[in-house]
């Protein structure tokens, strides 16, 4: 970790300097400077010195300096003075060079930040009446490079999909197949049924309850049986739940995301737990009886903005957040597992699929609650419930717990103008349109898939005129794959993000492809070079501008990780990994690598494109991005 190495070197340096100048113990910045020309890192450390001392910052700066200049030092060779009083490091490139490209020769990035600590991520959570659309694609993507992110930091992780399957929504398509005389197989063979489900049946209901509003009692018959798991009707509804769920899931292998366990509303439901942590909430004062105004005769919970939230009604039944509450609590391991687990099937990278199942189960099955972090990727308008929960579980657990629950929430997903009316959508001026599920005006993440892929299997043939088949069918269900993944995740997850089908499959820019494409080009250098290099102990030949800052940019990787990871913020690995091509690039279009004539050169410059590989490979696992060798 050689940034971080270097970060620490200069703390160290600047610690002893004031011990030995006896200057005061102060908090100071160790960071990166505006620009490359003042160093690799700079701190302010004379400032907050000059605050205490009442003295002129650039002349402790100075003094400061001057002392570690006296130190032995590992990857430091020079300290600078700025004014007015900035401390500016500038390390022996030699050795940092050989450090850095050692590292990542090994296990590029690689940190143990968390250090086996069990932390629950759950993702995905779509409805069971319907295929996914590209906003939850978004969530699929977020959650998967978190999941990816804490494995690679040695976190140990369970990925859970919470499966709503006793709701509205359900109840809608139920309704179309039992009262409303719609047919239970998709009209077309091509069609999935996740598909039919939720862009036929599901609105045509819905269109039905507009114009006969009469008609919304068969939601409520079925709403109704599907509280009792012997009658006919809850029996048929999981039938139809598991052909859509199934489904949906082939869709988010299709994405290479995938999951421990399936965990069902409805089993949550029927295990009747939640009178225990009610009590437990009501004797820790967390929840209180309201006797006037407009809840009164509720049970409430009142956060710390003093808003209320009714969790028990006035009639004993207990509302959605009341099962959240315990869902939560029983992720963090605050309550007993009141569920039994049974096989589903092996998903296509090789990992059981579990599920919750009403039936005795199976003895041994893995632990899949009882986390000290439960991360829930849900979009930003769950905010409020999200931090109830939130709220009421750090007051159940004492400030003495380490025991988290996180609400990790995003933006939703519009369509660009064009993607819209490539889909059949008229936008009239708008940029971009917003989608709405029950007005059918989305669209499907398979729909998308096929249409990126199409794109890019011309593409790839184009490229590649003499290629196989099976190859070009291989790489181009990985650029679209590709192309998708990257176009969800790189933005702040705080900022709407408009999707655009042509903007995502260009090989240029910022997108998924053009790290492929990068990775690719790289590799090649090493197939003609015609072997792996080996490791050098000397870096002193690597002396343009070009190498040196791909380099300095390729030691941060762990940071970088590190980063990504503790703050939750997936969109920044994307982001470096762009960075990382980019200087790539340019070091390459200026400089000639296989055809240098100084054989020492060549030598360390292999090396340096050799770690650059490695280095963007790591990152695009993590990103979910496959590398290959030629695209």
């Amino acid at each position: 970790m050689p940034f971080k190495a270097l970060k620490k070197e200069v703390r160290e340096l600047i610690g002893k300097a004031l011990n030995e100048l006896g200057y005061p113990t102060v908090d100071f910045l160790v960071q990166e400077p505006p620009s490359l020309e003042f160093g690799e890192l700079s701190s302010n450390i004379a400032f907050e010195i000059a605050k205490k001392m009442k003295r002129n910052p650039y002349e402790i700066a100075s003094n400061i300096a001057s002392k570690i200049m006296s130190f032995e030092k590992k990857l430091i060779k020079e300290v600078l003075v700025a004014q007015p009083g900035y401390l500016n490091f500038r390390v022996d490139k030699c050795k940092y060079f050989k450090t850095t490209i050692h590292h990542l020769l090994d296990k590029p990035g690689y940190s143990d930040i968390g250090k086996g600590k069990r932390v629950i991520v759950e993702h995905t959570s779509v409805n069971p009446n319907k295929a996914l659309h590209i906003g939850h694609l978004r969530n699929v993507v977020i959650g998967d490079v978190i999941y990816r992110l804490l494995k690679y930091t040695n976190h140990e992780v369970i990925v859970l999909n919470y499966i709503d399957d006793s709701g509205a929504q359900v109840a809608d398509i139920i309704v179309g197949f039992k009262f409303l005389g719609f047919p239970e197989n998709p009209p077309k063979p091509n069609i999935k049924f996740d598909q039919y489900c939720g862009d036929y049946v599901y609105v045509k209901v819905n269109q039905i309850y507009s114009q006969d509003p009469r008609t919304e009692n068969y939601r409520k018959i079925v709403l109704k049986e599907l509280e009792n798991p012997e009658s006919e009707i809850y029996k048929f509804a999981r039938n139809i739940i598991e052909k859509v769920l199934i489904e949906q899931l082939k869709t988010c292998s299709e994405l290479n995301a995938y999951y421990d366990c399936l965990n069902f509303e409805s089993h949550i439901i029927f295990s009747n737990t939640w009178k225990k942590i009610f009590e437990q909430l009501r004797e820790k004062n967390l929840i209180s009886y309201a006797s006037e105004g407009k809840n009164a005769g509720c049970w409430v919970y009142k956060d710390e903005s003093g808003q209320e939230k009714v969790i028990i009604r006035s009639d004993g039944t207990a509302t959605y957040i009341a099962k959240d509450i315990l869902y939560a609590a029983w992720k963090l391991g605050l309550v007993e597992d009141f569920f039994n687990y049974e096989k589903f099937f092996v998903q296509k990278n090789g990992k059981v699929l579990w599920r919750t199942t009403l039936s005795e189960g199976e003895k041994d099955h893995p632990t899949f609650n009882n986390a000290e972090l439960a991360i829930n990727v849900i979009d930003i308008r769950q905010a409020w419930l999200q931090s109830i929960i939130s709220e009421i579980l750090r007051k159940f657990v004492g400030k003495e717990s380490d025991k988290k629950y996180i609400h990790l929430g995003y933006e939703v997903v519009s369509l660009s103008r064009d993607t819209a009316k490539e889909i059949g959508v008229e936008v009239g001026d708008k940029e971009f349109v917003h989608m709405s599920g029950r007005s059918g005006m989305y669209i499907n993440a398979d729909i998308v898939l096929e249409k990126l892929y199409k794109l890019s299997y011309d593409e790839t043939k184009k490229r590649n005129p003499e290629a196989d088949e099976k190859w070009l069918n291989e790489v181009a269900h990985s650029i679209a794959v590709s192309a998708l993944r990257y176009s969800l995740i790189r933005q702040d997850l705080g900022k709407i993000l408009v999707f655009d089908l042509k903007e995502a499959l260009k090989l240029e820019g910022d997108t998924g492809p053009y790290l492929q494409y990068t990775y690719a080009r790289a590799y090649n250098i090493i197939e003609k070079y015609g072997k792996l290099p080996k490791k050098v102990e000397t870096f002193d030949k690597l002396v343009e501008d070009e190498e040196y800052i791909l380099l300095i940019e390729l030691s941060k990787i762990s940071d970088k990780i590190e980063e990504a990871t503790t703050k939750l913020q997936p969109n920044k690995i994307a982001e470096y990994a762009h960075k990382l091509c980019l200087y790539f690039n340019t070091f390459y279009e200026k400089h000639q690598v296989i055809h240098e004539k100084d054989e020492s050169k060549r030598e360390q410059r292999i090396l340096l494109v050799y770690s650059f590989t490695k280095a963007l490979k790591t990152l695009m696992e993590l990103l979910g991005i496959e590398a290959h060798k030629r695209i």
